[in-house]
């Protein structure tokens, strides 16, 4: 009976805190179940706790809005990018568990000829790297998305866009769940409701961990992943990172008859949208300007980014709004992920990544576990190393869609 009983769970129930890991990773999220998980697959490490101070996928990878997508500014960024989708593509098998990926193609939208130019420049710095990223004109966006508003006289007509067929939506829940089920199957142990207080140091290396309750919790090597919150850690381990924590904003309005099957992105009104499978469509903007941990909406937002989708979608002008939410965002100066060694030898990060995190949650695990398992940088994370900022070899992706996503 309890063998049964176990079958039916998601994961095991919280086993007792060891006094030792071969590695602590500091967040439950998307990125540090990835690694928890790849640690055992691709390098048989299962001496793995993962922590979380709240329930299994409560930050980041629970708030976002569900976009794939690879078509990104920098070579640098695309690839990266890239490999994390085609992770993203064999995931679901791989975890057997339906992660409801439907890469339904993403539309950038152009509303000026500057805008177009940018289009044309990203196109092609994705096509180098073998990306499917090409720049369609109206009529191609027309029968892509022929319930959008396409008008000459619209206050911003649409000229063309930027369009990946790759990019689409998943459902970010499964993708915590399934990845939870794999690492419990490999062998590491989760812990929610375990807040980490303090980072231990010695002789210029991490050492282990210290929770709310004053247990200590030694460890090989320690992960910090734990997207907005990660300077705070950081800090306790005395490393001082570049990243500055704003919220992001999104709503979803009550299910409606299927309208909408493309991601749509516009580069000018910054706004994005998107149907889910049950109906409702998910609307959001830019992340907020203002630096804050305070997780709580706005009316502001929800104003003007309603009245950008009524200009594209006029259709929805009686759909009600069913919910609306906000997250946590840790943002780099270049706007690209900050990943791998710190000046403290041990403490590794995942941080930096404003509004992308969730696309990369693949390739993080796996490239962070490489790092921890064969004592090497990969050279796709290489280019987003800490160092760079003092180095002055920055990674640009400001304004690599204009929006959030």
């Amino acid at each position: 009976m309890l063998d049964l009983f176990r079958k039916r769970r998601m994961w095991r129930p919280t086993a007792e805190l060891k006094d030792n890991y071969d590695v602590v990773i500091i967040g439950g999220g998307s990125h540090g179940l990835a690694t928890a998980y790849y640690l055992a697959r691709d390098h048989g490490i299962t001496d793995v706790c993962v922590l979380e101070k709240a329930y299994i996928g409560s930050g980041a990878a629970g708030r976002n809005t569900t976009i794939l997508r690879s078509n990104y500014k920098t070579s640098e960024g695309a690839r990266f990018y890239d490999a994390s989708v085609k992770l993203y593509e064999g995931l679901g098998a791989e975890l057997n568990y339906n992660l409801l990926f439907s890469q339904e193609g993403h539309l950038t939208l152009a509303h000026t000829d500057r805008a177009m130019f940018v289009m044309v420049e990203r196109a092609e710095v994705n096509r180098l790297a073998g990306i499917d990223s090409r720049v369609i004109g109206p009529e191609e966006i027309e029968g892509l998305a022929p319930a959008m508003a396409m008008s000459r006289d619209a206050v911003h007509p649409v000229m063309g866009a930027l369009y990946h067929p790759p990019g689409g939506i998943i459902r970010h829940d499964a993708v915590v769940w399934g990845l939870a089920r794999g690492v419990d199957r490999g062998g590491a142990e989760i812990h929610p409701y375990r807040e980490v207080t303090g980072v231990e140091r010695s002789n210029g290396r991490a050492t282990g961990v210290t929770l709310s309750d004053g247990t200590r919790v030694g460890a090989g090597m320690v992960v910090n992943a734990t997207a907005g919150w990660s300077s705070t850690i950081a800090s306790m381990a005395g490393v001082e990172l570049p990243i500055t924590t704003h919220i992001l904003q999104a709503f979803v309005t009550e299910p409606l008859k299927p309208l909408l099957d493309v991601v749509i992105v516009s580069s000018q009104m910054h706004v994005y949208i998107s149907q889910t499978d049950r109906g409702e469509f998910l609307i959001g903007a830019e992340i907020e300007p203002w630096t804050t941990y305070r997780q709580q909406g706005t009316l502001n937002f929800i104003q003007e980014a309603s009245r950008h989708t009524l200009e594209l979608f006029p259709q929805l002008e009686r759909a009600r709004i069913l919910r609306s939410w906000a997250g946590l965002c840790d943002i780099s100066p270049d706007f690209s992920p900050i990943l791998g060694d710190t000046e403290v030898e041990n403490f590794l990060i995942s941080t930096g990544w404003g509004t992308y995190g969730f696309k990369a949650a693949p390739i993080v695990g796996k490239t962070i576990a490489e790092r921890i398992g064969t004592g090497t940088t990969p050279d796709l994370i290489e280019p987003f190393a800490l160092e760079r900022f003092y180095r002055d070899r920055l990674v640009s992706e400001l304004g690599a869609a204009a929006v959030s996503h």
